[in-house]
């Protein structure tokens, strides 16, 4: 009898140690641009989403459920980037997706996680994707509006009046563009002269001849990489000495990389990743933020950039609300939508109603001066 009881026990442990991977999956799907000109945003975003899943699988998976992952490469593409959320909803049949990386990206995907209904968490940072309110659509990033109202506060307080903006002829450029010109005035701000240039342009001498002909007292430019490297170089090859900004799209040190010596002194809005050993101690995001760059290091050989960040968001987001709603994508979507008080890499999320990114400027972005290349918080 002994033996029997025994065994019985034996066999009750055995069962609730495997019951984990007993439970049905719970599958998200992932659109990152991992290969292409903007892998240096995809290829992080990808990394940190791998390492976390893994984590959680570790640790006993969510509801008891084992977290399978499919990541797709959109490789920055857009007709690319919906055929594969198309495959991620009707072939995978996921519960949600996390991604895409980029702005017009998410944008061309939108009608077809609307028409489905699958939660989407979009891990762009333009202001569309979520304005105006889409319900099934959510977003990471910290929005282009909130970056410019960092840098118009800064010409604001600095006397910088005459700007010139130069942005890129994309999604992202296009929302930056908007934000800039319709918030100026709010700020005492003129925009002087208005420049655009292409995904693929490889000299911007003939935009920046036109603004330095315009002698603004700052010039802002918008983009990702490799566009606003090449104009940090030919502005400082045509001897243009005013303050040049940039936008949170150029977070990595890949921009650094490429903008050698002419980044110095350019100043940018950024998340606190960027700068997060230079926080206060008493900042809420600085604990998260040294676990995650310790995280990734170990695992990948080097530090993650703020893009691997919009990733360990979405993914915070998407974990607590399975956990609340379970497989269900319309309980899953509420749940996102009732987020309050997440403490992330960007920000604290508190979403609502009418707010699908939940970030405040408060927490969502300090001002960052590029010096001796390497970022230094602006106090």
């Amino acid at each position: 009898m002994k033996k029997f009881m025994v065994a019985v026990v034996l066999a009750f442990f055995l069962m609730a140690s495997t019951s984990v991977w007993a439970a049905k999956p719970y599958k998200i799907g992932a659109l990152f641009s991992i290969t292409g000109p903007t892998s240096f945003i995809g290829e992080p975003e990808r990394n940190t989403l791998v390492m976390l899943v893994d984590e959680i699988n570790k640790a006993g998976g969510i509801n008891g459920h084992p977290v399978k992952l499919v990541v797709y490469d959109t490789e920055g593409e857009e007709t690319n980037t919906v055929k594969k959320v198309t495959k991620l909803i009707v072939q995978d049949k996921v519960l949600a997706i996390i991604g895409p990386s980029r702005t017009g990206t998410t944008l061309a995907v939108i009608p077809f996680v609307e028409r489905y209904k699958v939660p989407l968490i979009s891990c762009a940072a333009g202001i569309k994707i979520v304005e105006p309110v889409k319900p099934w659509v959510f977003k990471t990033a910290q929005s282009d509006r909130l970056a410019v109202k960092k840098i118009y506060e800064y010409c604001q307080a600095n006397g910088l009046k005459k700007v010139a903006i130069i942005t890129v002829s994309n999604g992202f450029g296009q929302s930056g563009r908007e934000e800039l010109k319709s918030l100026a005035k709010n700020y005492g701000i003129e925009i002087v002269a208005d420049e655009l240039y292409g995904p693929k342009d490889s000299d911007m001498t003939p935009q920046l001849t036109r603004i330095r002909a315009k002698n603004p007292d700052a010039v802002i430019c918008w983009g990702t990489n490799p566009g606003p490297a090449i104009v940090a170089k030919n502005m400082k090859q045509l001897g243009m000495k005013q303050q040049l900004f940039m936008s949170h799209g150029v977070a990595s040190k890949k921009f650094i990389e490429l903008a050698g010596d002419a980044a110095e002194g350019i100043i940018l809005p950024a998340g606190k990743i960027l700068v997060a050993d230079q926080l206060p101690d008493d900042d809420p995001q600085k604990k998260l933020l040294l676990d995650y760059i310790a995280k990734y290091k170990a695992r990948f050989g080097k530090e993650p950039s703020a893009f691997g960040g919009h990733a360990y968001d979405a993914f915070l987001l998407l974990k607590a609300a399975l956990e609340k709603a379970g497989a269900d994508r319309a309980k899953i979507r509420e749940a996102l939508e009732n987020t309050r008080g997440i403490v992330g890499i960007h920000g604290v999320f508190n979403m609502s109603l009418t707010d699908h990114n939940g970030l405040d400027e408060k927490t969502a972005f300090v001002l960052i001066r590029i010096q001796n290349g390497d970022w230094q918080l602006m106090k």
